[in-house]
């Protein structure tokens, strides 16, 4: 088995047992091996089929709480929660041949991820990172427009892209929906979307709000000579999502979004063989594997799984977000949607959560790239003067961010700016 036809795997492993062994315990868990030798487990069928333990690399400490279950060094019984001494961390990397599972995004899963959480020999394990071989590329397409795509159906060649998500999230009739489309549209818009909340609910079914929306984009390009891309939320069962796609395009729609996670890999890469529109890849429940630190699937790895299986945009969350997350792990999940995966997979970073003008000038210094949609909610809806005003202080916001002009000074020309920086205010005043 050479390496470009295996899929190597990074860890973090806490444990008390020996690290070579807990590694050892993962690559035979998830391969070929069990808890006890069998007949038939031949060295031939190791040498074919087993994982590979590649490096186990000791970190420090990290202070992790133990997983309910691990086992405790010298027959001490199962932990509970706090750590004890003794508890050993480290980055464990695990070759897994291709042979045992082809390019498949739920085997590869099966092999990488599996039974691998319930172990009772680890005190802790996350999946970090996951290094995809060729094959994957040939199985998956990945992206059918992402960021020069996307950039191309809005007549954006350059700058940031700016949006919101409609508010209320759920609740609003599509004649108010109507009202709220004219609004921003007429304000220079780039991008509106469903709430991942708001699916085909009797109060607002979905033939009813892409009839509403189409109509009111299509008056506004007539207009302005501008039509924003509005994703619906056409996240449902497999046969509804495909109908629900289908109507959006037949109506003239330019993009669809789905819920990652509430669908499955499978089932996004399902949609994007059969879709005409960019897929707006939302996160919702991404927290689920990514917010305990000791334990679950690491948003780099979960983001190389979705852009494979064909996120044209993918939410990334923005720094001084209303979520658990750092500017430091946001940033880390900016760079990992621009990092070119199997020497493509382009893939439009979705900064969201929030996001208010403040944050723009913050937001470009640390990004240094336009490449960005960025999703303001509360920070346009919430505007003092309307929805309409609140674009426009966005978008004098980051022209001011890309110019190197202080928010202030281009505040004091632009009022709906300054309206905006006196209710949500700077988080990073004094900085660039």
């Amino acid at each position: 088995m050479t390496a470009s036809f295996e899929v190597v795997a990074t860890y973090l492993v806490e444990t008390y047992l020996p690290l070579e062994q807990a590694a050892e315990a993962i690559a035979g868990e998830q391969s070929t091996g069990t808890f006890t030798a069998v007949a038939r487990e031949t060295p031939e069928l190791r040498e074919r089929f087993a994982a590979r333990v590649l490096a186990v690399e000791e970190i420090p400490a990290t202070g992790n709480a133990d997983l309910p279950g691990a086992t405790r060094p010298n027959g001490a019984g199962r932990a509970g929660t706090a750590p004890q001494a003794g508890k050993r961390s480290a980055r464990v990397r695990v070759a897994f041949g291709l042979d045992n599972f082809g390019p498949s995004l739920p085997n590869l899963l099966a092999a990488v991820a599996g039974n691998l959480f319930e172990l009772r020999q680890l005190a802790g394990i996350r999946l970090l990172d996951l290094d995809l071989p060729a094959p994957f590329a040939q199985r998956y397409p990945g992206p059918q427009y992402g960021v020069r795509g996307t950039r191309e159906l809005l007549d954006r060649p350059d700058g940031v892209l700016l949006g919101t998500i409609v508010k209320p999230s759920i609740g609003l009739p599509p004649e108010d929906l109507r009202l709220v489309v004219r609004e921003l549209a007429e304000a220079g818009i780039d991008f509106i979307k469903d709430d991942e909340l708001m699916g085909n609910p009797p109060h607002s079914p979905l033939a009813e709000r892409v009839a509403v929306v189409t109509e009111e984009l299509d008056k506004a390009a007539a207009r302005t000579g501008r039509r924003p891309m509005y994703a619906f939320n056409i996240t449902d069962d497999l046969d509804r999502m495909a109908a629900n796609h289908d109507l959006v395009h037949a109506a003239g729609g330019t993009c669809v979004m789905v819920c990652v996670n509430l669908v499955g890999f499978s089932a996004l890469a399902w949609l994007r063989e059969r879709c005409a529109l960019p897929i707006h890849g939302h996160r919702a429940m991404t927290g689920v594997y990514t917010r305990a630190p000791q334990l679950g699937i690491d948003y780099v790895a979960w983001s190389k799984l979705a852009r494979l299986a064909g996120a044209d945009h993918l939410h990334t969350n923005g720094l001084s977000n209303k979520f658990y997350e750092t500017d430091e792990e946001v940033l880390r999940s900016i760079a990992a949607v621009r990092t070119p995966l199997l020497g493509g997979y382009e893939t439009l970073p979705v900064l969201s959560s929030g996001q208010t003008p403040g944050l723009a000038p913050e937001t470009y210094r640390r990004t240094n790239t336009t490449d960005l949609l960025v999703l303001a909610g509360g920070g346009i809806h919430g505007h003092p003067s309307g929805p309409g005003a609140g674009v426009t202080a966005m978008r004098a916001a980051w022209s001011a961010a890309t110019s190197g002009t202080a928010l202030d000074a281009a505040a004091a020309q632009v009022p709906a700016l300054q309206e905006a920086l006196d209710k949500f205010g700077s988080p990073y005043a004094g900085g660039a």
